[in-house]
């Protein structure tokens, strides 16, 4: 049964990444039965451009811990054109609670905010103190598009209590040529085959039915960024240099760097 959610802006809550395997995942939902229910969306690809520094300040920042940390990204749902809705977010985690504001624009209004500052026209009221944070971390960081990350996502939430969420991540993939949005969803492969990411978001507290069946079927929290992994893995490899550059491989095997959209 799928139903529909209002979609939100501003988020306040508790988050954990779980890496399933696929067998578990079946086990899982099947254990928590009707208490669950899929959104309106169903199973969909989630679009992703995330922002950083030229030399990847943010993730090796991210990466290494701290109390309070934040991340830039554009996200669609779906493969947008140029007039799609897409969303501009802002992510910070302060002791483990995440925060999570985000504006809605056109997607070629968003490439020209991120690229000369300038905002779109109609803003909604709602929405201005948003812009005006968004607008502080492009001139504090000078961010440019660093990669794109994309996923098959189904997403749930409980009809007793909208606060608890969950979604299941499939197929994670990146690149770091084409850092455009509407460029299509390909990319490498970031897990092996039948690796689920799952995040279960709650406002506060785990209920005690949800922690019963975790601790039934031993599945234990990871600390887990996809952003975090791509940086992590494509660092060791040498796709990404020490001072920030990154290499792709051509088709005949040669190493070349990777145009950035600054």
């Amino acid at each position: 049964m799928k139903q529909a959610l209002k979609p939100q802006c501003v988020f306040a809550r508790v988050e954990k990444k779980y890496l399933i395997p696929v067998d578990t995942c079946r086990k899982f939902l099947k254990a928590m039965g009707d208490r669950m229910v899929v959104d309106e969306y169903g199973k969909h690809t989630i679009c992703n451009l995330y922002y950083d520094t030229e030399q990847f300040d943010l993730i090796r920042r991210s990466i290494e811990g701290p109390r309070y940390k934040e991340k830039l990204r554009l996200r669609s749902y779906g493969v947008p054109d140029k007039n799609s809705t897409v969303f501009l977010e802002i992510k910070k985690k302060w002791k483990k609670v995440v925060y999570k504001r985000r504006v809605p624009m056109k997607l070629w209004e968003a490439e020209v905010f991120m690229e000369r500052g300038i905002l779109p026209r109609d803003i909604a009221p709602e929405d201005r103190q948003i812009f005006k944070e968004l607008a502080y971390f492009r001139e504090f960081y000078k961010p440019e598009a660093k990669v794109f990350l994309a996923y098959d996502r189904v997403a749930c939430y409980c009809p007793q209590d909208t606060n608890i969420r969950m979604t299941f991540d499939a197929a994670v993939r990146r690149r770091y040529d084409d850092l455009q949005l509407d460029a299509g969803d390909r990319g490498e492969r970031l897990l092996p085959p039948g690796q689920y990411v799952v995040e279960i978001k709650v406002g506060d507290a785990f209920p005690l039915w949800l922690t019963d069946i975790l601790s039934e079927l031993e599945i234990y929290p990871a600390s887990f960024s996809k952003y975090g992994q791509a940086y992590k893995k494509d660092k060791k490899s040498g796709i990404i240099a020490p001072d920030g550059q990154v290499f792709i491989h051509s088709k005949e095997g040669e190493e070349k760097p990777c145009l950035q959209v600054s």
